[in-house]
Protein backbone atom coordinates (compact mmCIF):
# COMPACT_ATOMS: atom_id res chain seq x y z
CA UNK A 1 0.00 0.00 0.00
CA UNK A 2 1.28 3.20 -0.91
CA UNK A 3 2.23 5.78 1.59
CA UNK A 4 -0.12 8.67 1.96
CA UNK A 5 1.48 10.26 5.42
CA UNK A 6 0.91 14.08 4.63
CA UNK A 7 4.42 15.34 3.56
CA UNK A 8 5.40 11.95 1.84
CA UNK A 9 5.47 12.23 -1.82
CA UNK A 10 3.33 9.58 -3.66
CA UNK A 11 3.34 10.07 -7.93
CA UNK A 12 -0.30 9.04 -9.25
CA UNK A 13 -0.65 6.87 -11.86
CA UNK A 14 -3.63 8.78 -13.16
CA UNK A 15 -5.22 11.73 -12.04
CA UNK A 16 -7.48 12.03 -8.89
CA UNK A 17 -9.78 13.39 -10.79
CA UNK A 18 -10.02 12.89 -14.61
CA UNK A 19 -11.17 16.60 -16.27
CA UNK A 20 -13.99 15.82 -19.07
CA UNK A 21 -13.27 19.24 -20.35
CA UNK A 22 -15.33 20.87 -23.33
CA UNK A 23 -13.26 21.09 -26.74
CA UNK A 24 -11.28 24.32 -27.04
CA UNK A 25 -13.89 25.70 -29.51
CA UNK A 26 -16.44 25.21 -26.73
CA UNK A 27 -14.37 26.48 -23.76
CA UNK A 28 -14.05 29.76 -25.95
CA UNK A 29 -17.60 30.22 -26.89
CA UNK A 30 -18.52 30.21 -22.66
CA UNK A 31 -16.02 32.77 -22.07
CA UNK A 32 -17.73 34.44 -24.92
CA UNK A 33 -20.81 34.05 -23.57
CA UNK A 34 -19.87 35.17 -19.70
CA UNK A 35 -18.14 37.97 -21.25
CA UNK A 36 -14.60 37.44 -20.52
CA UNK A 37 -13.15 38.50 -23.39
CA UNK A 38 -15.02 41.75 -22.55
CA UNK A 39 -13.39 42.20 -19.18
CA UNK A 40 -10.25 40.99 -20.80
CA UNK A 41 -10.40 44.06 -23.11
CA UNK A 42 -10.09 41.58 -26.35
CA UNK A 43 -12.48 40.85 -29.35
CA UNK A 44 -14.21 37.62 -29.17
CA UNK A 45 -12.78 36.52 -32.69
CA UNK A 46 -9.21 36.49 -30.23
CA UNK A 47 -10.57 33.78 -28.60
CA UNK A 48 -12.05 31.94 -31.39
CA UNK A 49 -8.83 32.27 -33.22
CA UNK A 50 -6.48 31.26 -30.27
CA UNK A 51 -8.84 28.18 -29.96
CA UNK A 52 -9.33 27.43 -33.37
CA UNK A 53 -5.59 27.55 -33.74
CA UNK A 54 -4.74 25.62 -30.61
CA UNK A 55 -6.84 22.55 -31.89
CA UNK A 56 -10.71 23.62 -32.06
CA UNK A 57 -11.79 19.48 -31.35
CA UNK A 58 -9.42 19.26 -28.69
CA UNK A 59 -10.64 18.68 -25.08
CA UNK A 60 -7.23 16.98 -23.24
CA UNK A 61 -6.30 21.13 -22.61
CA UNK A 62 -7.84 24.15 -20.50
CA UNK A 63 -8.10 27.38 -22.04
CA UNK A 64 -7.10 30.33 -19.59
CA UNK A 65 -7.03 33.86 -19.63
CA UNK A 66 -3.50 35.95 -18.19
CA UNK A 67 -4.39 36.90 -14.84
CA UNK A 68 -3.35 40.25 -15.86
CA UNK A 69 -6.07 40.79 -17.80
CA UNK A 70 -8.75 39.48 -16.08
CA UNK A 71 -7.94 39.11 -12.01
CA UNK A 72 -9.45 36.78 -10.06
CA UNK A 73 -12.16 39.21 -7.92
CA UNK A 74 -13.36 39.51 -12.50
CA UNK A 75 -13.63 36.00 -12.34
CA UNK A 76 -15.10 34.87 -9.32
CA UNK A 77 -18.75 36.19 -9.59
CA UNK A 78 -19.23 34.13 -13.01
CA UNK A 79 -19.41 30.91 -11.19
CA UNK A 80 -22.31 29.43 -10.85
CA UNK A 81 -23.42 26.63 -8.51
CA UNK A 82 -27.53 26.22 -8.78
CA UNK A 83 -28.12 28.99 -9.73
CA UNK A 84 -25.85 30.93 -6.90
CA UNK A 85 -23.36 33.14 -7.95
CA UNK A 86 -19.73 32.50 -6.97
CA UNK A 87 -17.57 35.40 -4.59
CA UNK A 88 -14.20 36.30 -3.00
CA UNK A 89 -14.60 35.80 0.79
CA UNK A 90 -14.73 39.40 2.29
CA UNK A 91 -11.69 39.84 4.40
CA UNK A 92 -9.68 38.90 0.92
CA UNK A 93 -10.11 42.19 -0.45
CA UNK A 94 -6.39 41.91 -1.93
CA UNK A 95 -7.59 38.55 -3.62
CA UNK A 96 -5.90 39.99 -6.86
CA UNK A 97 -2.74 40.85 -5.17
CA UNK A 98 -1.74 36.96 -5.10
CA UNK A 99 0.53 36.44 -8.03
CA UNK A 100 2.43 33.48 -9.44
CA UNK A 101 5.32 32.22 -6.91
CA UNK A 102 7.27 29.49 -6.27
CA UNK A 103 8.95 28.38 -9.39
CA UNK A 104 5.49 29.08 -11.45
CA UNK A 105 5.47 30.44 -14.71
CA UNK A 106 3.17 31.79 -16.61
CA UNK A 107 3.36 32.35 -20.28
CA UNK A 108 3.80 36.14 -21.21
CA UNK A 109 0.69 35.91 -23.37
CA UNK A 110 -3.46 37.06 -22.89
CA UNK A 111 -4.04 33.54 -23.97
CA UNK A 112 -2.69 29.73 -23.19
CA UNK A 113 -3.13 26.69 -22.77
CA UNK A 114 -3.16 24.27 -19.40
CA UNK A 115 -2.82 20.27 -20.08
CA UNK A 116 -3.17 17.59 -16.99
CA UNK A 117 -5.48 19.27 -15.05
CA UNK A 118 -6.06 17.63 -11.13
CA UNK A 119 -7.60 18.64 -7.99
CA UNK A 120 -5.24 16.44 -5.92
CA UNK A 121 -7.73 14.71 -4.28
CA UNK A 122 -4.76 12.59 -2.93
CA UNK A 123 -3.05 15.33 -0.76
CA UNK A 124 -6.30 16.14 0.79
CA UNK A 125 -5.28 16.16 4.76
CA UNK A 126 -2.01 17.72 3.11
CA UNK A 127 -0.84 21.68 4.15
CA UNK A 128 -0.21 23.77 1.18
CA UNK A 129 3.86 23.15 2.81
CA UNK A 130 3.74 19.59 2.34
CA UNK A 131 2.23 19.51 -1.02
CA UNK A 132 4.50 21.98 -3.07
CA UNK A 133 7.07 19.80 -3.22
CA UNK A 134 5.28 16.80 -3.70
CA UNK A 135 4.03 17.77 -6.25
CA UNK A 136 7.45 19.42 -8.01
CA UNK A 137 8.96 15.59 -7.18
CA UNK A 138 5.48 14.58 -9.40
CA UNK A 139 6.25 16.81 -12.23
CA UNK A 140 3.43 18.59 -11.22
CA UNK A 141 3.02 22.49 -10.96
CA UNK A 142 0.47 23.70 -8.90
CA UNK A 143 -2.42 26.12 -10.60
CA UNK A 144 -2.69 29.50 -9.59
CA UNK A 145 -6.27 30.93 -8.30
CA UNK A 146 -7.35 32.55 -11.85
CA UNK A 147 -6.76 28.96 -13.63
CA UNK A 148 -8.43 27.23 -10.98
CA UNK A 149 -11.49 29.44 -11.62
CA UNK A 150 -11.28 28.75 -15.17
CA UNK A 151 -11.58 25.32 -14.18
CA UNK A 152 -14.56 25.14 -12.69
CA UNK A 153 -16.07 27.89 -15.31
CA UNK A 154 -15.42 25.46 -17.69
CA UNK A 155 -15.70 21.91 -15.79
CA UNK A 156 -18.45 23.16 -12.82
CA UNK A 157 -18.10 19.32 -11.72
CA UNK A 158 -14.52 19.95 -10.60
CA UNK A 159 -16.18 21.41 -7.34
CA UNK A 160 -17.47 18.94 -5.18
CA UNK A 161 -18.94 18.95 -1.86
CA UNK A 162 -15.63 17.80 0.25
CA UNK A 163 -13.81 17.35 -2.68
CA UNK A 164 -12.34 21.12 -3.52
CA UNK A 165 -8.85 22.28 -3.69
CA UNK A 166 -6.64 25.16 -3.10
CA UNK A 167 -4.35 27.07 -5.96
CA UNK A 168 -1.29 27.42 -3.87
CA UNK A 169 0.61 28.30 -6.98
CA UNK A 170 -0.73 31.88 -6.02
CA UNK A 171 0.42 33.75 -3.03
CA UNK A 172 0.93 37.23 -1.76
CA UNK A 173 4.57 38.62 -1.23
CA UNK A 174 4.69 41.37 1.63
CA UNK A 175 6.89 44.59 1.55
CA UNK A 176 9.95 42.09 3.42
CA UNK A 177 9.58 39.91 0.63
CA UNK A 178 8.26 37.24 2.70
CA UNK A 179 5.02 35.39 1.81
CA UNK A 180 1.58 36.08 3.36
CA UNK A 181 0.58 32.61 5.18
CA UNK A 182 -2.59 32.91 3.48
CA UNK A 183 -3.23 30.27 0.51
CA UNK A 184 -6.00 31.05 -2.20
CA UNK A 185 -8.27 28.24 -2.86
CA UNK A 186 -11.92 27.22 -4.08
CA UNK A 187 -14.40 25.58 -2.08
CA UNK A 188 -18.26 25.37 -1.65
CA UNK A 189 -19.76 27.52 0.94
CA UNK A 190 -21.70 26.51 3.94
CA UNK A 191 -23.69 29.57 4.24
CA UNK A 192 -22.36 30.04 8.00
CA UNK A 193 -20.80 33.34 9.35
CA UNK A 194 -20.45 36.75 6.91
CA UNK A 195 -20.85 34.57 4.14
CA UNK A 196 -24.66 34.42 4.69
CA UNK A 197 -26.99 32.20 4.79
CA UNK A 198 -28.44 33.31 0.87
CA UNK A 199 -24.44 32.08 -0.31
CA UNK A 200 -25.30 28.25 1.06
CA UNK A 201 -23.66 26.02 -1.85
CA UNK A 202 -21.79 28.99 -3.76
CA UNK A 203 -18.86 28.70 -4.92
CA UNK A 204 -16.47 30.81 -2.86
CA UNK A 205 -13.03 31.60 -3.12
CA UNK A 206 -10.98 32.22 -0.19
CA UNK A 207 -8.12 31.20 1.69
CA UNK A 208 -6.58 28.83 4.08
CA UNK A 209 -3.01 28.95 6.05
CA UNK A 210 0.23 27.69 4.45
CA UNK A 211 0.38 25.45 7.12
CA UNK A 212 -3.06 24.23 8.02
CA UNK A 213 -4.49 20.81 6.89
CA UNK A 214 -8.06 20.53 5.46
CA UNK A 215 -9.66 17.06 4.91
CA UNK A 216 -12.00 18.79 2.23
CA UNK A 217 -9.13 20.14 0.18
CA UNK A 218 -6.98 18.87 -2.80
CA UNK A 219 -4.67 20.47 -4.18
CA UNK A 220 -5.05 22.07 -8.41
CA UNK A 221 -1.98 21.24 -10.52
CA UNK A 222 -1.16 21.06 -14.55
CA UNK A 223 1.67 19.09 -16.34
CA UNK A 224 2.46 22.26 -18.37
CA UNK A 225 1.66 25.27 -19.51
CA UNK A 226 2.08 26.33 -23.05
CA UNK A 227 1.01 29.26 -25.14
CA UNK A 228 2.08 27.65 -28.52
CA UNK A 229 -0.56 26.07 -30.64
Amino acid sequence: MPDTTPGTATAATTPSHVAALPALAAQAERLIALGVHERAGMPADELRAFAERAGGDRSDVLLAVHPDRVPASALAPLLDRDGKPGFVVVDMTDVDAFAPAGGVEVPDEPLYLLAGVDRGDRMANWSPEEALPALAEEGRSPLILTEGIHWVLQQPAALERNLCFMTVGARLRKPNGTFDARTPAIWISNGTGRDGRERRDAPKVGWCWWGNRHTWLGFGSTTGRTSAA
